[in-house]
């Protein structure tokens, strides 16, 4: 895992077409803002977790 520091208004560039930039920092919670193509999910690893069970659900019940 790569760990970087980053302060407010600054970003973060994944290969050519991605940016995180961290839009706001209060306490302990970091607000991110992505730039991202439109065929490029992105979630929430809680959100992405509950959309992976939901596709497998279907498999496992027809098991």
């Amino acid at each position: 895992m790569l760990v970087l520091s980053r302060k407010k208004d600054e970003k973060i560039i994944i290969g050519d077409n991605i940016a995180i930039m961290i839009v706001d920092i209060q306490g302990d919670k970091v607000r991110l803002g992505i730039e991202a193509p439109r065929e490029v999910s992105v979630h929430r690893e809680e959100v992405y977790q509950a959309i992976q069970n939901k596709q497998t659900e279907p498999a496992a019940v027809n098991s």
